[in-house]
């Protein structure tokens, strides 16, 4: 369990060492008609050093790790990657068992958000999630920062079998929600997080259009403070509820958030996604980077076999997940992507 959750104000999203194959890649995707985006990643270094465990320091990981786990002393200390702003570590411990740990000079809310995030995808025990024991600031003392996060190490691989994939994803957004707010039917998540390094508001609310509308489009607008975008985008949110209105009574879905091909790969063959963006939301949005994930159509067969596509109006709601994304790419890199943006919303209207 995660023993130092705290409501925080947005944290920075960390990044897991070890970008799978199609990072920063132009990617088709089966639902756009064959259109290529280009999608910038984050940056990831990846180095190693191992080392035999000496005596643990006060105040560090392994001395965290070592009173808490249960897994006895740690036995070996794997130094290796980076992600700019958090380093990872991988403990080896007497009992067998790995942990992997990413520590920061940031603030602990980074760090919160993604294992909360992880948490909740994990309990849904559909895809291979690392359980995440420790998420907050580090103890008194430490030199290893001010924020630190604990979870089982699990041996990533390069992506499977999609259809496998599209299912267990659909099987998620199926199951019940880990949070009573979800459960009686609200969107959000129970802290605030990034997309990238965006900050993503999660505050609860009753309506899902009004949600995607305040806490997403307009959110973004907010931050580009473009005259344009902000007109056009106005003029899409008065026209969104009719969009929803053939889906009925939207059901929360735990959604991973951020799903491009570098947040993706396998545990032991089985689908795996990391990194998240997480927040309970309409099951549709999780295709909003599906420009930068390369989503087979054996995937979207699968996917909608368990979790039923409605057709009235869902290429108007694809575009407008993807117009998220796109402005918050926008915000993060400039250049090209206010083009695209305006492109899909003249398009919506």
């Amino acid at each position: 369990m995660i023993t130092s959750i705290t409501a925080p104000s947005p944290p920075s999203l960390a990044s897991r060492a070890g970008a799978f194959a199609g990072a920063g890649r132009s990617l088709p995707d089966a639902h756009t008609n064959g259109s290529l985006r280009r999608c910038r990643c984050p940056s990831r270094s990846s180095s190693l050093a191992i080392v035999s465990a000496a005596r643990a320091e006060p105040g560090s990981v392994q001395e965290w790790i070592e009173r808490n786990l249960d897994a006895g002393a740690v036995t070996n200390v794997n130094r290796g990657g980076s992600s700019g702003w958090a380093e990872f570590t991988t403990y080896d411990t007497e009992s067998g068992k790995r942990f992997f740990a990413k520590t920061s000079r940031k603030d602990p809310a980074m760090f919160i958000g993604e294992g909360a995030g992880l948490t909740a995808m994990f309990k849904t025990n559909t895809l291979a999630i690392p359980e995440v024991h420790y998420a907050g600031p580090t103890p008194e003392g430490s030199r290893e920062g001010n924020s630190f996060i604990v979870m089982d190490h699990l041996n990533f691989g390069a992506r499977g079998d999609q259809a496998e994939f599209g299912r267990l994803l659909a099987l998620m957004h199926k199951a019940t929600p880990a949070v009573v707010e979800a459960q009686a039917g609200k969107f959000g998540f129970t802290v605030d997080n990034t997309c990238g390094d965006t900050p993503q508001p999660n505050g609860w609310m009753d309506d899902w259009v009004q949600f995607f509308t305040e806490r997403r489009i307009k959110h973004q607008l907010h931050l580009a403070r473009d005259a344009q975008l902000s007109e056009l985008g106005n003029l899409i949110c008065d026209k969104m509820p009719e969009w929803f209105e053939p889906c009925g009574v939207i059901t929360p879905s735990i959604l991973h958030g951020d799903l491009w091909s570098g947040n993706i790969g396998t545990v032991d063959g089985k689908p795996s996604v990391f990194d998240p963006a997480v927040y309970y939301g309409h099951n549709e949005a999780e295709f909003g980077m599906s420009w930068c994930a390369g989503f087979s159509q054996s995937f979207y067969d699968a996917y909608f076999e368990v979790m039923p596509k409605v057709e009235k109006h869902f290429d108007e709601r694809r575009r407008l997940y993807l117009l998220y994304h796109y402005l918050n790419h926008y915000n993060l890199f400039g250049g090209g992507y206010r083009g695209q943006c305006l492109e899909i919303m003249k398009g919506l209207l």
